[in-house]
């Protein structure tokens, strides 16, 4: 075996996940496997989504493994950590990739792992596993688009490698390498209805300070749409799934595109029931029209703040009026439409989240989910706030999301601004519909609707600030 692929995202130990019960497979390892079994590399992979840590030892002392890459984000960071000690005790090279480790390559190297992938780990593998089999961990300064330690404990960072080219001419996803089946059963046991994941492109060019692009940067590189349309007719004839949820950050960024994929999926007579991410400046009438064709029966918009003033300082490049305008121009073709709403983001006050209150009273999504802002290290935000960031733990006993900011309100605050914003809105909805019992409308801390590591750890690109379990279902 040349590696073990691997990622920290353990199902049955993180109980908020057990509560959603939405587990996506880890498509950015699977895209690793395949490219790599291509190239003719042999690959393991450990899928843990549906064991435990000591499942992941097992299998290091049955199978050896002379080197592990492990996926990793902040929210699985402190299991990595440990499958990292693990590793080290079974004498295996660790490579670390994903949006987090390279922003703290000395930190994840001090704690064990040898190499820290900086960017897209397909071609980057390629180079470092012969280069490993021959030489070790020595003159690794030659492999582009990694972190290191010397042997005097200086770190390194080699040049960035260049980006995939073309995403069609990489093989699909290597689903067959884990048990799909499974995810489904979860998917369906819990919700009624089965569920695969897709990614059909990689990246995204907007230019939120809050959102990291450690692995694939500012850039947008899509699959032509018929190699997109084939890998759907591949999995409905292999898995039959009732429902997908296309991974891309931005769905429907380019309209040709989008459009020609359409097509692509009428001609093979692909209609599969989804849910997907876009934003409101990419939707026009054409657009939610063929999405409601092609099956899209929830879409998920970015919102934020319904401050245009935040919106504006986030760089988010939308406009509050047409995202709320495009959630009815989404509902009125029978989209159900979600938002994400961040609170706490540098500057925010009062005005803002009264602001943000009323946005979500006249836009009406079906549902919207919270979150407070926090920093984020390798973003624009970060830098920002840098010189006030305060964190109360050790590096390895805490992730960004315990960060907080000298002279912004306390989580307290958030926490009783969240319980106002929710019951704010469902109170409006109740009075001007009078359907559904106010009691229901109240239901906070509901379902929270896609669960927060399994949307990271389908496409293994940017972090942004996970979601709230506190998440409106209104």
């Amino acid at each position: 075996m040349d590696i073990l692929l691997a990622h920290g995202y353990f199902l049955y130990e993180d109980p908020h996940e057990l509560k959603v019960m939405k587990p996506y497979p880890p498509l950015g390892i699977l895209y690793i496997s395949s490219y790599l079994k291509a190239k003719g590399f042999s690959v393991s992979i450990f899928d843990s989504t549906f064991r435990r840590l000591e499942n992941f030892a097992e299998v290091l002392a049955s199978q050896r493994p002379s080197v592990v890459g492990i996926y990793t984000n902040l929210m699985t960071k402190f299991n990595v950590l440990k499958m990292v000690q693990m590793c080290k005790a079974h004498g295996a090279v660790v490579v670390l990739g994903g949006p987090e480790p390279p922003y703290y390559a000395k930190d994840y190297l001090e704690h064990g792992a040898d190499v820290i992938v900086r960017g897209e780990g397909e071609l980057t593998l390629e180079e470092l596993l012969p280069h490993l089999a021959r030489q070790g961990l020595r003159e690794l300064d030659a492999i582009a688009g990694i972190a290191f330690r010397r042997d005097d404990g200086q770190v390194i960072e080699t040049p960035p490698r260049e980006f995939i080219p073309d995403l069609s001419a990489h093989p699909w996803p290597d689903r067959e390498g884990i048990d799909i089946p499974q995810y489904m059963r979860a998917w369906k046991d819990n919700h009624g209805a089965s569920s695969v994941s897709v990614i059909h492109a990689r990246g995204c060019p907007y230019t939120c300070t809050w959102c990291s692009h450690s692995v694939y940067g500012n850039t947008h590189r899509r699959r032509a749409p018929d190699d997109a349309a084939d890998e759907l007719l591949w999995i409905k004839e292999r898995y039959n799934p009732d429902r997908i949820w296309y991974a891309d950050d931005v769905f429907a960024i380019n309209r040709r595109w989008f459009f020609q994929y359409h097509e692509a999926l009428k001609q093979r007579g692909v209609r599969i029931p989804f849910e997907c991410i876009s934003r409101a400046d990419r939707l026009n009438e054409p657009v939610v029209a063929a999405l409601a064709e092609m099956g899209c029966f929830r879409l998920w918009n970015g919102s934020e703040s319904g401050s245009q003033r935040i919106l504006d300082s986030m760089q988010r490049k939308v406009d509050a009026e047409d995202v709320r305008a495009k959630t009815h121009l989404l509902q009125r073709h029978g989209i159900e439409t979600g938002m994400f709403i961040m609170l706490g983001y540098e500057g925010e006050d009062m005005s803002d989240l009264d602001a943000t209150v009323e946005h979500l009273k006249i836009a009406n999504p079906d549902i919207f989910l919270t979150t407070v802002a926090y920093p984020i290290k390798g973003t624009p935000y970060y830098a920002e706030v840098e010189s006030r960031v305060l964190a109360n733990k050790a590096w390895a006993e805490r992730t960004d999301r315990d960060l907080t900011v000298a002279g912004r309100r306390s989580r307290r605050f958030y926490s009783f601004a969240t319980r106002w914003m929710v019951n704010e809105v469902a109170l409006h909805r109740a009075r001007t519909k009078g359907t559904a019992p106010l009691k229901r409308q109240l239901k906070m801390y509901a379902n929270a609707k896609i669960g927060r590591l399994g949307m990271m750890l389908t496409s293994g690109e940017s972090e942004r600030p996970a979601q709230s379990p506190n998440a409106a279902a209104v």
